[in-house]
């Protein structure tokens, strides 16, 4: 085991800092021979032993950690695509980093999402996943990885965690997707949910809209959010609906509700990384908020170092290392 490493058993997590959540006389550590074995009742050994190898450390977010937050405190939630980036949200504290299949826009140039493959997927999640030391890493599984039949479902999403090192997977889709929620999770994959306007759909919905806008659409929303909360998700994001409509829904599940342009009283909000950060190109939407502007930044950043190059200022003496000191004649 390594770093704070953590394994949960029961309601106790076992790490190399010892017992939590034990009463103080409950729990003891004791050594047997060179492996520690961490005991949470005199009759009951729970032995580290040599055979289990490198253990998995569970991190400080994980699915059952972000669900224990409903009515607790809000998430501040962002997309991340790469090692940099998320290693930097990682750091200032935010508790979930989706790798999500916006990528095809933010990064790859594409016009929706629908053209993102799953290696393309799998690739980015392994560069954030190996950047995330404490935040949630889930990956939005892209069209045509689930949709199929349950089984490949299950392998593909296997795959994100298995060989990308995500924590959870996202799906788009309400009640009708609840036994594919039910199956991942029964096979230890974690889901996180997402319904009202689901990107994968765009081409049934007409375009970017804002969803559950009449009665009934506001009630299957609801509807929705709590069958995939039954069916084992343990968080879900609202995408794209009023407020009101959103506060329902929040009130209606017992998971955290994520919103992305679904008004302050859901448990959480996500926002994808280019927008908060100023580097989207076009009118943002209108529940976007940018906290820097590194567009602007970054193309005076760009001007500059064309300019010293051409104009011979840059490499200056401080950026080149020592002459050759010469050897004996």
């Amino acid at each position: 085991m390594n770093g704070y490493g953590l394994l949960s058993f029961g309601t106790c997590l076992v790490g190399e800092r010892g017992l939590r959540n034990l009463e103080p006389e409950a729990a003891t550590v004791r050594e047997n021979g060179d492996t520690p074995c961490f005991v949470s009742d005199p009759n009951t050994e729970i032995a580290l032993s040599a055979c289990y190898g490198k253990m998995r450390f569970m991190k400080t977010w994980n699915a059952a950690s972000v669900t224990a937050t409903k009515g607790v405190t809000r998430l501040a939630c962002v997309t991340a695509y790469d090692y940099a980036s998320a290693r930097l949200a990682d750091a200032a504290g935010l508790p979930l980093l989706l790798v999500g299949d916006s990528l095809g826009m933010t990064v790859l140039g594409y016009d929706s999402t629908l053209p993102v493959t799953l290696d393309q997927m799998l690739h980015h999640t392994a560069a954030v996943a190996r950047a995330a030391r404490d935040a949630m890493v889930v990956a939005d599984m892209p069209f045509l990885s689930y949709q199929v039949c349950e089984a490949e479902a299950i392998r593909n999403a296997g795959r994100f965690l298995q060989e990308a090192g995500a924590d959870a997977v996202k799906l788009e889709g309400g009640a009708f997707r609840a036994g594919l929620v039910g199956a991942l999770t029964r096979n230890g994959i974690p889901v996180l949910g997402h319904i009202g306007l689901t990107p994968q759909s765009v081409n049934q919905l007409g375009g970017y809209k804002v969803q559950g806008k009449s009665r009934e659409a506001g009630e299957r929303l609801v509807a929705d959010a709590r069958a995939l909360a039954e069916a084992g998700a343990f968080a879900i994001v609202l995408e794209c609906t009023p407020p009101d409509i959103a506060a329902t829904i929040t009130a209606s599940v017992p998971v955290p509700v994520i919103g992305v342009g679904a008004g302050p009283v859901c448990d959480g909000q996500m926002l994808v990384m280019h927008d908060l950060l100023g580097l989207s190109e076009g009118r943002p939407p209108r529940f976007v908020k940018a906290y820097a502007a590194l567009a602007e930044t970054m193309s005076l950043a760009f001007r500059t170092y064309a300019e010293e190059v051409r104009d011979g200022v840059f490499p200056a003496r401080e950026h080149c290392y020592a002459p050759r000191t010469p050897g004996p004649a």
